[in-house]
């Protein structure tokens, strides 16, 4: 690797991340939150786009793998469809309604629990480390309870990462997360705003995490979910796939012992070993269907009975 992929392999992730949230933050300071955190996204996308060819960290998963198109409808019907419905839509969202039952600053316990006075930045990330802990929970009991992992392997089922496939949940896999992770902080009674800054940053480090890109990350890891350590989470061998469920941060998962990061390369083949159809309806239809139902459709598709 020559000294400018190198150099770039320790600033991107800081650099990149540092950007987005000084231009969120603009946005902010403007009142318009969502205008000035499409533009940051869009910067993120065309980055992480060009540093994917660049220094890419897996050569093999520049490799078409016949799920771009699942990947970004993935994304419009659960990241955009279910996030834009519960948190920016005014009329029926899910914050808006809480917030309006829920009296300021009190939450739904009655109590004066969010320290409103503290400057938005402290609030901000105290709001990260209070709905990571749901966020954790949620993502860990996707993976140890059968019936929200038929959901949550349709995110696993890639033999691939890169930042196209961010969004790639099934809508009910989002549902339950960011419901989860909105309400612990509108039950403490934090602001729309602190909820805001959550999605936003949720945002920003799902696409990195994601990210196919050459980079080194140091003490990152301890404190951030970066590309490296979620590229373990990945892995078929699920001594090293069950961990590091944390969205944003690592605190919960060095609590509950789920840390995982290993000093060498994690490992090029991803994936499950179950079977998952390559077409986007099917996969959204994959977890409400039966055993019968879906074996005929493996055998429409063609598919080997082995994979199951």
């Amino acid at each position: 690797m020559n000294r400018l992929k190198y150099t770039l392999s320790w600033i991107a992730w800081p650099g990149l991340f540092t950007i987005c949230m000084a231009v969120a933050a603009y946005g902010f300071a403007l009142d318009h939150p969502v205008l000035y955190f499409n533009l940051a996204y869009l910067f993120l996308i065309v980055s992480l786009y060009f540093l994917e060819r660049f220094m890419p960290h897996e050569a093999q998963w520049l490799q078409p793998d016949g799920q771009t198109f699942a990947n970004i409808a993935h994304t419009l019907t659960s990241k955009g469809t279910v996030q834009g419905l519960l948190l920016f839509s005014s009329v029926i969202g899910l914050a808006d309604l809480i917030t309006s039952v829920a009296e300021p600053g009190y939450g739904l316990f009655g109590v004066e629990l969010w320290p409103r006075h503290w400057p938005m930045v402290v609030q901000a990330t105290l709001g990260v480390v209070a709905a990571e802990f749901a966020l954790y929970w949620a993502h860990r009991l996707a993976h140890e309870w059968p019936f929200l992992w038929r959901f949550h392997a349709i995110h696993h089922s890639v033999t691939k990462l890169w930042f196209v496939n961010t969004g790639r949940f099934h809508f009910i896999d989002s549902l339950v997360s960011i419901v989860l992770g909105m309400s612990v902080l509108l039950a403490l009674g934090a602001p729309m705003e602190v909820v805001k800054w959550q999605a936003v940053i949720t945002a920003f480090i799902g696409m990195l995490t994601h990210c196919n890109v050459e980079m080194r990350f140091g003490p990152l890891s301890w404190i951030f979910n970066t590309p490296g350590l979620h590229r373990w989470h990945h892995s078929k061998d699920l001594r090293e796939g069950n961990k590091n469920y944390g969205e944003n941060i690592m605190l919960w998962d060095q609590l509950f012992r789920t840390y995982f990061n290993e000093n060498r390369r994690p490992p090029v083949d991803i994936g499950i070993s179950e079977y998952m159809p390559p077409k986007f309806t099917h996969q959204l239809l994959w977890p409400f269907l039966s055993e019968r139902a879906k074996r005929a459709l493996m055998e429409r598709s063609g598919a080997s009975h082995a994979s199951e």
